[in-house]
């Protein structure tokens, strides 16, 4: 490590701050624990990535994929050989430069986590590194989705990192974090439960290309920003950014807008304008959800508008939709939905007696800890009990629930039934990004649904380049995807940031990221 980096750390595990530095005090949507953004999909983990490291391409506000690492890239005639250079100037917190093998090692180990980088690396035959700054993909065949997968915007995001780090088993989280970001992350300082500080990275340079999502240059305005783990009560929160004590509270308890609206000095930002969508997700391993006829009853029993009133109860900020894929967007659809949209609690319960159900009972995970979904277990629980279901709610906190979802043991031997969540328009707007949909068994995502089907429409998805084509398979996967159960949806809203008037700069995008945002 080298002596800039050890002096910053040192100053700042001392807890100093100059008076003229500018701090930027923020209370996250959650807790921070987990700090390896390619081992969970958790998006404090992915905001933390974009922190401390940089990406070979980002997404801008218009859903379009743009250089970021990366300089500039060639494709063969035959779309199977892709050769891309690094621009110049990147280099890593220790001071290392980075290279095309620490891009390769990032690709690869991603490649084993993310359903999208799953999907892409069975079209990759081989990477290789013929210089320092290139780094070269050679695909078995052509396929249309390289930069949308390399530009991810949202979990699991293909991050770069040292080669050194990358090569760590992509079942096991990473023990260092050096990366080639904005920001530098304090190590000695971060407490779980407590604070996590991040420091301005003074040898960062950012592309000169207008900032938009995870596009553009990344310039940092503050010397420091301070996230406030401890502060977990939804009014305390609110009351803090009134006073003044906070700059910055992420994602406001729903109920506490009437209070921020009127609150001097602050002001409501929607980063995010498609928002997030609610989901409720099985584990396909263990009875009773390992057969399909009793996940598509439970389909049947949740309904979204109780989860959307219960949970956001503000009716400009929800709406229900049909489709596994964000409303709005290319590829959502109400094709297949019927199961759910076009159900009612009667037909649930039937469903169930001719499912077989014999009675077991369904342990649902409840955080008590995460203001944006804590009410959805309830809900889920209310719902299914009424359709015949013997449920078992058991509350923790959500750093709890992120490590529990990913046990594979029975639900009596810590496992779970049921889990719920919310996922980011980019995850989910189509059938490679969404990790639901993913049904390669133990590969796939949590819950670990298993259909030879929708992975040979995946594959022809990906395939494909004709975007008729592409909306008319997006379709068919959906259908199949509400025929076996792979999770329920439930709604999407969205979820404005609460923020001091002296805060400026937010790009439009996925995540809360904390480039171009200026203290005054």
């Amino acid at each position: 490590m080298d002596r800039r980096i050890v002096a910053a750390v040192l100053l700042a595990a001392a807890g100093t701050v100059f008076a003229q530095d500018k701090v930027l005090r923020v209370v996250p949507h959650s807790n921070l624990s987990i700090l390896d953004p390619i081992w969970t999909t958790q998006y404090m983990a992915r905001n933390h990535g974009y922190m401390i490291y940089d990406t070979l391409f980002g997404t801008d506000e218009k859903s379009r994929v743009q250089p970021q690492m990366v300089d500039k890239w060639t494709v063969s005639p035959d779309n199977r050989l892709w050769t891309f250079t690094l621009r110049d100037g990147l280099e890593f917190h220790d001071g290392k430069p980075v290279t095309g093998e620490d891009v390769v090692a990032s690709i690869a180990r991603w490649g084993k986590r993310d359903a999208m980088g799953q999907k892409l690396m069975t079209f990759v035959d081989r990477m290789d590194t013929p210089d320092a700054k290139t780094f070269r993909i050679f695909l078995r065949e052509a396929c249309g989705f390289v930069l949308e997968a390399l530009g991810k915007p949202s979990s699991n995001v293909p991050f770069i990192m040292t080669k050194r780090i990358a090569d760590t088993p992509a079942d096991k989280q990473i023990e260092e974090h050096i990366g080639s970001g904005p920001y530098l992350f304090v190590r000695d300082q971060f407490k779980p439960g407590d604070k996590a500080v991040y420091l301005k990275n003074t040898k960062y340079r950012p592309r000169k290309d207008t900032p938009s999502g995870t596009a553009g240059g990344k310039h940092v305005y503050v010397d420091r920003v301070e996230l406030n783990l401890a502060l977990r009560d939804a009014q305390a929160q609110v009351n803090a950014l009134a006073k003044g004590e906070i700059d910055v509270l992420e994602r406001p308890a729903f109920e506490g807008y009437e209070q921020l609206r009127k609150a001097d000095g602050v002001v409501l930002v929607t980063k995010d304008p498609l928002g997030f969508q609610y989901m409720g997700r099985f584990n396909h391993l263990h009875p009773p959800f390992n057969n399909p006829k009793i996940r598509q009853a439970a389909i049947a029993a949740m309904q979204q508008e109780p989860f959307l009133r219960a949970q956001v109860g503000i009716k400009e900020f929800y709406k229900p939709c049909a489709s596994m894929f964000t409303c709005g967007t290319p590829y959502g659809s109400a094709k297949g939905s019927d199961v759910q949209s076009k159900s009612n609690m009667k037909k649930a319960q039937e469903m169930l007696k001719a499912s077989g159900y014999d009675g077991t009972p369904v342990v649902i995970l409840k955080p008590t800890d995460l203001a944006a979904i804590q009410k959805l277990p309830d809900v889920a629980a209310q719902l299914l009990r009424q359709a015949g279901f013997k449920v078992d709610l058991q509350a923790m906190d959500w750093n709890t629930v992120v490590s529990r979802r990913a046990k594979k043991e029975p639900p009596s031997q810590g496992g779970w039934n049921i889990f719920l969540t919310a996922w980011v328009a980019p995850d989910i707007w189509n059938p490679l990004t969404n990790a639901a949909i993913g049904s390669q068994g133990e590969k796939s995502w949590f819950g670990w649904p298993t259909d030879e089907q929708i992975e040979k429409l995946r594959d022809q998805f990906a395939r494909a380049t004709d975007e008729a084509k592409k909306k008319e398979l997006a379709e068919s996967i959906q259908v199949r995807a509400f025929e076996i159960g792979t999770h329920a949806p439930l709604g999407e809203y969205v979820n404005p940031l609460a923020t001091r008037k002296n805060i400026s700069g937010w790009v439009i995008g996925p995540g809360d990221v904390y480039w171009n945002v200026k203290k005054n």
